[in-house]
């Protein structure tokens, strides 16, 4: 089970809601936001996902609320600033997820495994790959299903980018987003450091950030 900080946490992600220490003020403005395509989901929605699903297009694509977005990575931000930055696992088996990872986890000093996940990885000690996390973070519950199950089978709390088709049954803390598109992987992942770092810092200054979303941006 999780332990006591992520008890926690878990009324947020299961009710979408939370406090928000800067009201009514996006991370960046609401056209970074829109041009990335953060909001843009899925023509398949789950239950659990419903909360943060703002309208459905004329296309039939589902539209995630921004507001929430922008909430959670704040929330998922002072969440994973109160474990050593070593004790962070995240990963992606998704193609335009892996580099975002590998820079998020550079520029926050974790540990990142941005391609074929290996099994074992976190329950098997005979392995070379082996280690011991204290969160993981999952680019797509679907697609990183092998990290989330061993994640789940050691007990530790698991934070999750979430599109409006994933199921987040096993997932301690959602982020709501496109986990698909390019851009919007780049860009969460990019405010996801951000915040990090101005987490740790206390939250009252701006941390010493030179990258920018482009440079979280995979190769096409």
């Amino acid at each position: 089970m999780p332990d006591d900080e992520t008890q926690a946490e878990e009324p947020i992600a299961a009710t979408g809601e939370g406090q928000d220490t800067r009201p009514g003020e996006l991370l960046v403005p609401e056209d970074l936001y829109l041009t990335a395509g953060v909001h843009i989901g899925t023509q398949q929605k789950s239950a659990s996902m419903r909360p943060f699903v703002h309208n459905v297009r004329d296309d039939g694509l589902y539209v995630l609320d921004l507001r929430k977005t922008d909430q959670r990575i704040r929330v998922a931000a002072r969440f994973l600033a109160r474990f050593p930055p070593d004790k962070i696992l995240v990963v992606s088996q998704r193609q335009y997820g892996q580099k975002p990872v590998r820079v998020f986890a550079k520029a926050i000093g974790a540990v990142s495994f941005s391609e074929r996940f290996v099994p074992g990885c976190l329950t098997n000690p005979n392995l070379v790959e082996y280690i011991e996390p204290k969160v993981l973070v999952v680019t797509d519950p679907a697609t990183d299903q092998q990290a989330l199950s061993e994640a789940v089978s050691i007990g530790i709390p698991i934070v999750g980018l979430c599109d409006v088709n994933n199921e987040t049954r096993d997932v301690d803390l959602v982020i709501p987003g496109n986990n698909k598109g390019r851009v919007a992987l780049a860009t969460i992942y990019w405010l996801l450091a951000r915040e990090v770092l101005r987490a740790r810092a206390g939250g009252t200054a701006e941390p010493d950030f030179p990258l920018t979303a482009d440079d979280f941006v995979a190769a096409l």
